[in-house]
């Protein structure tokens, strides 16, 4: 528990020009797009951002809405003289709260070699940013992730006072839960991006704190996702039927079981062509099993994409499919943000049941959702969407309304930058 002589008073609090700090696991992070807009809505609403990632992305490509924020950002070896200066000043000046925090850390990540050995690798950083962001003047933390960022939000928050929160998307609830209800205890605030992470985190917390747990969807701008305005080219006959799949190519994404369903539908003499937006680990294995099911000349491999380049696409696309499932190292999806961008855009959506993904999609009326891992699920979805433009229509516009209504970007953004200016929350906490 931070020292009464370093907390922040009630007045630094409500400061016209409150600072927030974002932090990070990485940063310039090209699938996460929902933090570099989020960031930039919050800056709308007056609040000035800084960002404080605990490691730099190594990447060729870079949204151009993130350059001035990687430009400023502070990023820092694990070990330099700064960080080496920050330790003997917490350590000689506030022994209690540096040993209470490095302590914590460690009895509440006991049972995890993985996590044990991350909390420990982000401590040294913590330590010389919670002497930066004091020197800073920065009155609120908000960490993107419950695990080693919301680990390192509250070690800050433990040396300096700085009232903190966190966003806890799925798989930094689904792999480890290590120290999660000690994060909780010490957020002012603890933002689930569904309702189905919020029950997560009470079951955790054995029902304590549901007062500082506020459910707070991610969001797309809608004025960037838009409906097109021209058919797309199976719409006009040009073309086979287009799919669409945007993510990282891992396991957790599910990308297999979707060729799998286009194979099944070639079984069945329908022809589709299929899109992947993104890359990642599995990207060979995924090439590989078109190959053998004899679609590789069906399936198209784009790589990294920047938004104006996803946007493109969506405007090409009859369906985009996210057909999400858990990995077998624990991983599981939260919200698809693709499925928000798609319905943006008011293209059709097929989803997993799954997680929180019927908070976005209501099967039947803005999409169609299939049990995890279920091929020809799948693979009838998409026939009845191929047989029934009129329902791809009839999706298309449900979609965009249920995100204009509860997953807009802006909307949410001033509801959290809201929170992040309340003079609510106790900073000793």
């Amino acid at each position: 528990m931070p020292e009464a002589a370093e907390t922040i008073s009630a007045s630094r609090a409500t400061e016209a020009k409150q600072k927030v700090a974002y932090m990070m696991s990485r940063f310039p992070k090209i699938t996460e797009t929902f933090i570099l807009y989020e960031m930039l809505a919050v800056q709308q609403q007056g609040v000035p951002v800084e960002v404080y990632p605990l490691r730099r992305e190594k990447t060729n490509v870079v949204h151009p809405e993130a350059v001035p924020f990687v430009e400023r950002a502070h990023f820092i070896p694990y070990i330099s003289k700064d960080i080496l200066q920050a330790h003997l000043h917490y350590a000689l000046r506030r022994p209690r709260a540096y040993f209470g925090a490095l302590g914590a850390l460690l009895r509440e990540n006991l049972g995890s070699r993985r996590y044990l050995i991350g909390a420990l690798g982000l401590f040294p950083k913590a330590v010389y940013f919670a002497q930066r962001m004091s020197e800073d003047g920065v009155s609120h933390i908000h960490a993107h992730f419950a695990s080693h960022p919301a680990a390192a939000a509250y070690v800050i928050h433990r040396l300096t006072g700085i009232p903190y929160s966190f966003t806890a998307h799925g798989s930094d609830l689904h792999r480890d839960r290590h120290m999660l209800a000690e994060k909780v205890a010490h957020a002012a605030l603890v933002v689930p991006i569904s309702n189905y992470n919020r029950e997560i985190i009470l079951q955790e917390c054995h029902g304590r704190f549901g007062d500082k747990v506020t459910v707070i969807h991610c969001g797309v701008d809608v004025s960037v996702f838009q409906p097109r305005t021209e058919p797309t080219p199976h719409e006009r006959g040009q073309a086979p039927f287009s799919i669409l799949c945007i993510g990282t190519l891992h396991e957790v994404k599910g990308q297999q079981y979707l060729i799998d369903a286009c194979r099944a539908l070639a079984e069945q003499g329908v022809t589709v062509a299929c899109h992947f937006a993104g890359d990642g680990p599995d990207e060979e294995a995924l090439t590989q099993r078109a190959a053998a099911a004899g679609l590789a000349e069906q399936m198209h491999f784009h790589g990294r994409l920047t938004r104006e380049q996803v946007v493109d696409l969506l405007h090409q696309a009859d369906v985009v499919v996210a057909p999400s499932v858990p990995s077998s190292d624990g991983r599981r999806e939260g919200i698809p943000v693709a499925l928000m961008e798609a319905m943006g855009a008011g293209v059709p959506v097929i989803g997993s049941d799954l997680s929180g993904i019927p908070e976005l999609i209501e099967d039947g009326v803005s999409g169609l959702l299939a049990p995890p891992g279920n091929v020809q699920a799948i693979a009838h979805a998409l026939y009845r969407l191929i047989q029934q433009p009129e329902l791809r229509h009839q999706f298309g516009q449900a979609g965009r309304q249920k995100v204009m209504q509860e997953f807009d970007l802006y909307k949410n953004a001033e509801i959290l930058a809201s929170c992040f200016t309340e003079d609510t929350y106790d900073a000793a906490a």
